[in-house]
């Protein structure tokens, strides 16, 4: 359902951060608000952006529930009284991951978190809020310090010796040496790999892309049009507003609204780390690759078009299993979990790729099946690879939600 609605990278990310303020609600969605600027403002490709925003609301959920204490902690739990400010704590603990994530905007957040932390009375309840902020974050930035994030990038292209291959960066191929956030490892919910070219299912995906995900398809309807065009944008500002209606909409506490986003973040870095894993292990090539080269794959019932492009730019990372149906699909794993039902309130979001339009929905599963369907229309993903994606995306969530931060009674019992 839908109802119509480069400057220097400080001056986007004090915008963003304006727009944030305006419209903050409490401690929580405020720095999500903030963390999501922050590494848009950075222009952080999306394995990159959400390891750090799910640093940051884990940071918040483990200092917020140092002082209520009624989860197992995701990595440290401290003392804390109950009077300790939660909004100093909380503050202090994002603002102070994002400070340590990048040594040229240190200097801007720690003074974005200090103006923030400007506007909280001062107290000893805030003096000790923002050290148990500060204390959690250092633990955290710790954990991460060498998690394999900043290993190379040794990617291989396929090349012949004398022949050109396109020379823009891929990204993330060290992505599955990144240590996980829930995981056990990175293949732990690997997939099979794609479907072998001479097959039916490959016929049917490879013609079913090329009529319907062209950029002048004719045969594309408006809907499928808008729905290509509006998840074409994958950053955490299409997403992270989705969790704060889910938020909103449950009437949740400080605490498990912190739990949510932290669950809902950890599991969408994963599903980063898994996909990115499945991607460069099975190396398959792209709608604008595949079809372009139809006349290479063994199979007559695929015939080449020279010419052809998908709507957008084809994002540089290989095809197998797609990425934005596991970021997508990770977020109803987790959902379903916690709430034990796919439907939910309804939920809504807006799109940069595509301003003016909200997209709503009342069931999770009707959600990443739009993003799935979605990037077959745009041109960039098979339907096998979008059944795949999702069906990795969901137990990626799914397992978050019952290995980390469970509730003590559960983990006493």
């Amino acid at each position: 359902m839908k109802v119509q609605a480069n400057s220097r990278p400080l001056l986007a990310a004090i915008a963003l951060i304006g727009l944030a303020q305006s419209a903050s609600a409490d401690v929580i969605t405020d720095w999500n608000d903030r963390t999501v600027a922050h590494v848009l403002s950075r222009n952080l490709p999306p394995p990159q952006a959400e390891r750090i925003i799910a640093m940051a609301h884990l940071a918040m959920f483990d200092a917020l529930n140092s002082i209520e204490r009624r989860y197992q902690p995701y990595l440290v739990q401290l003392p804390a009284s109950g009077s300790v400010s939660k909004e100093a704590a909380v503050a202090a603990a994002a603002g102070t991951v994002l400070a340590g994530t990048n040594p040229q905007t240190q200097v801007e957040m720690k003074a974005a978190l200090a103006t923030y932390l400007g506007s909280i009375p001062d107290s000893a309840a805030k003096a000790e809020g923002i050290k148990l902020g500060e204390v959690v974050a250092t633990k955290m930035l710790e954990a991460r310090a060498n998690d394999g994030a900043s290993a190379p990038d040794s990617y291989r292209p396929m090349a012949k010796a004398g022949v050109y291959v396109p020379t823009a960066s891929t990204v993330a191929p060290q992505w599955s040496q990144v240590k996980p956030f829930a995981m056990a490892s990175a293949s732990q919910f690997r997939p099979g790999a794609p479907v072998a070219l001479t097959s039916k299912e490959w016929t049917a995906d490879y013609n079913e892309i090329k009529e319907l995900g062209a950029r002048n398809s004719t045969k594309r309807s408006a809907r499928q049009t808008e729905d290509a065009r509006f998840w074409i944008a994958s950053g955490g500002n299409i997403y992270y507003p989705i969790v704060r209606s889910l938020y909103e909409a449950k009437k949740l506490s400080l605490l498990d609204g912190a739990r949510l986003y932290a669950l809902m973040a950890a599991a969408r870095a994963d599903a980063m780390i898994a996909v990115f894993d499945a991607k460069y292990q099975y190396n398959f090539w792209r709608p604008v690759t595949a079809i372009r080269n139809g006349d290479m794959d063994d199979n007559v019932a695929t015939e080449r078009d020279a010419a052809w492009q998908p709507v957008g730019d084809t994002p540089m990372h290989p095809e197998y299993p797609c990425a934005h149906c596991v970021l997508a699909s990770s977020m109803t794993g987790v959902v379903e979990v916690l709430f034990g039902s796919a439907d939910v309130p309804e939920v809504s979001t807006t799109s940069p790729s595509l301003p003016g339009v909200t997209h709503r929905w009342t069931n999770m599963r009707a959600l990443d099946t739009e993003v799935a369907e979605a990037r077959i229309w745009a041109g960039f993903h098979y339907r096998t690879s979008t059944r795949v994606g999702l069906e990795l995306g969901h137990k990626v969530g799914a397992h978050a939600v019952k290995n980390i931060m469970q509730p003590i009674e559960a983990a006493t019992r």
